[in-house]
């Protein structure tokens, strides 16, 4: 779940409380719904946690103040398992109070190890899966067994991705760390140590860091790093000096958030297909109140999203009308809401919000509830509005989106529309397991996909240099090509503030072919070559606009002989099948809006007249 919490470790001669409160301050830019700290005196552990912003968590410190400690952790939480509550904070303890522990990622197994536990006569206080790691530790250390071995112990018998932070009232002088697939960093300082999720942490305190390396735990004390595997055999990290400043840090070394959220997708990608799709088979979704029979008798599926979410609900129709066989409608909330829609009990609505809090989504929700339809969430905030009021939920699971313009939330509703498609299928008999299982194998192979494209987008760069003075910029697609079009031509509306339109390829001679002229910027998404015509269509869509003095740009699969002859500019993207190929195809249009708002002097973070959530109507 990578940068989805703030993690912050500290022991050394400073007081603690001070030290976690200003790291905690310093990631709160990530967003996030609760905060709390843990630390040690006079060998007793003390805990504030509150739901909220950091300034809930001050304001119970003022009430209860901490004494003064040197050691102490702080956790800011956006969360994944249990509501946002004062006790689903983090840090978590073990029952016989001597653990503090802190978390980011998911533990996948925790559904198996917790009846374990309460076996053994545990007794669990929040509904969060960290506290599942809280209380391993804490009977491992009841044993005797010291805090590094213990925390080896349990991360041999945890599954999932992973960044776990602990303390032992016992064992004042010592904090320990593990990762696995979650980012952890050590910053080194005079006399005393930092762990954190982020530089962002202690940047203040010290420039000298050390990246974890995957499957290790770290031991750290005021003037000691000890690093092992999870077997206990010495290992090491990756020491580096970081240059940024703080503000440069907060970003992870990158201009906007809006660019640090693009490279982040590979990222966001993986963590939103972890965990779903079980050894046996099967698909799962993060909440179902749906009964399986209820789904097997829809007739009508209706997907309702606003802005970006809206494209991601126009590439979904085409995945779910092919995999399902059951019609879908895509409707733009605020337009759906105030016309007499027909829905009934047999309707499936689809809901989609990077927020959860959505105005006009909201209400239609509400509406088609009212008419008796079962509603499904896609949603990246987790017990927001939106999913609290559906019967099932699929969370995106992209972490924080920071920068207005939505590019990895935008990426993974695509996907997780792609898993809800497949759920459905599964459900509805409509696709064999092994369909299933080779349309997984192509959504898993898509990070390093993604990875590619951003790793080859120079000529990108290049080209929003060479079309800086453009006054318009028209994007055409086909199929799924068409609401990726939409997509490129809304992020730079957003972030340029250019005039720039997405069309159907082939509405062009309907009308908008008026709109070429000589120099005009075309981009063209081009389909895969299949077996169907539609990738000879859209050859033949851009000698159109070529033909009228188009300056066309081309994205073609790597390979594509005819695209490349026709390409002013070509854009290679990675090979997928057509359905999925908005994943890959959408990025450059992502990178091409951010370079030329970023050339244009414009603060392309928080865009002009724009707020990242509309919440009212």
């Amino acid at each position: 779940m990578g940068g989805m919490c703030g993690i912050i470790g500290y022991v050394g001669p400073r007081d603690a409380r001070e030290v976690l409160v200003s790291g905690l301050r310093r990631m709160e830019y990530r967003g996030y719904d609760s905060a709390g700290v843990a630390t040690i005196s006079d060998g007793e552990l003390q805990v504030r946690k509150k739901s909220g912003k950091i300034a809930n968590l001050c304001g119970e410190l003022e009430e209860r103040p901490l004494p003064e400690a040197h050691i102490g952790i702080g956790h800011t939480r956006w969360a994944t398992h249990g509501s946002p509550t004062d006790v689903n904070a983090h840090p978590h303890t073990s029952a016989n109070g001597r653990i503090a522990l802190i978390h980011n990622g998911i533990i996948e197994n925790f559904a198996t190890l917790k009846p374990m536990l309460e076996a053994q006569g545990v007794r669990f206080t929040s509904q969060t899966d960290t506290e599942v790691a809280a209380q391993l530790l804490g009977l491992e250390v009841a044993r005797g067994v010291g805090l590094a071995e213990a925390m080896r112990t349990i991360c041999r018998q945890l599954e999932g991705a992973f960044t776990l932070v602990a303390i032992d009232s016992e064992d004042p002088q010592l904090l320990v760390a593990a990762r696995r697939n979650s980012p952890l960093v050590v910053g080194v300082g005079e006399g005393e140590n930092f762990v954190a999720s982020d530089v962002a942490a202690f940047i203040e305190h010290t420039n000298r860091a050390i990246e974890m390396g995957q499957g290790q735990v770290v031991e750290v004390t005021t003037d000691s790093i000890t690093i092992t595997d999870f077997d206990g055999n010495p290992a090491q990290g990756r020491a580096y000096e970081v240059t940024w400043d703080v503000s440069a840090a907060e970003k992870g070394g990158y201009d906007w958030f809006m660019r640090k959220e693009i490279f982040e997708q590979p990222q966001a990608i993986s963590d939103t297909l972890l965990g779903r799709y079980s050894v046996n088979g099967e698909l799962q979704l993060d909440e179902l109140r749906i009964p399986v029979e209820r789904l097997r008798v829809i007739d009508k599926i209706i997907i309702i999203a606003c802005g970006s979410a809206y494209h991601a609900g126009l590439v979904a129709k085409y995945a779910i009308e092919h995999w399902t066989r059951i019609a879908c409608e895509v409707e733009i909330a605020s337009e759906f809401r105030y016309r007499d829609p027909i829905i009934t009990s047999d309707t499936l609505v689809i809901t989609i919000s990077q927020s959860g809090e959505t105005a006009d989504t909201r209400g239609a929700q509400e509406h088609a509830k009212e008419q008796g339809a079962k509603v499904i969430a896609i949603c990246n905030t987790v017990g927001a509005t939106i999913p609290r009021e559906a019967d099932a939920v699929l969370y995106t699971h992209a972490g924080p989106e920071i920068g207005v313009a939505s590019t990895k939330a935008f990426l993974t509703q695509l996907a997780a529309c792609y898993l809800l498609g497949l759920y459905l299928a599964q459900v509805r008999g409509t696709l064999y397991a092994d369909e299933i299982a080779a349309v997984m194998r192509d959504l898993e192979a898509t990070p390093a996909k993604i990875q590619q494209v951003l790793d080859d987008s120079a000529p990108v760069l290049d080209l929003a240099k060479s079309l800086l003075e453009s006054k318009s910029v028209l994007f055409l697609g086909r199929h799924v090509g068409y609401p990726t079009a939409l997509e490129g031509a809304l992020k730079l509306k957003e972030i340029s503030y250019l005039h720039a339109e997405g069309f159907p390829a082939g509405e062009l001679k309907h009308g908008p072919i008026a709109l070429v002229e000589e120099g005009l910027p075309v981009f063209v998404i081009v389909p895969p070559q299949g077996r169907d015509r539609l990738h000879e269509k859209v050859i033949s869509n851009i000698k159109e606009v070529q033909a009228r003095g188009a300056y066309t740009v081309v994205l073609a699969e790597q390979g594509d002989a005819d695209g490349t002859e026709l390409a002013d500019v070509l854009i290679p993207l990675p090979q997928l099948p057509t359905i999925l190929q908005p994943l890959v195809a959408s990025v450059p249009l992502q990178i091409f809006a951010c370079e030329l708002a970023t050339l244009r002097g414009y603060d392309v973070d928080q865009p002009r007249n724009l707020a990242k959530s509309v919440t009212v109507e």
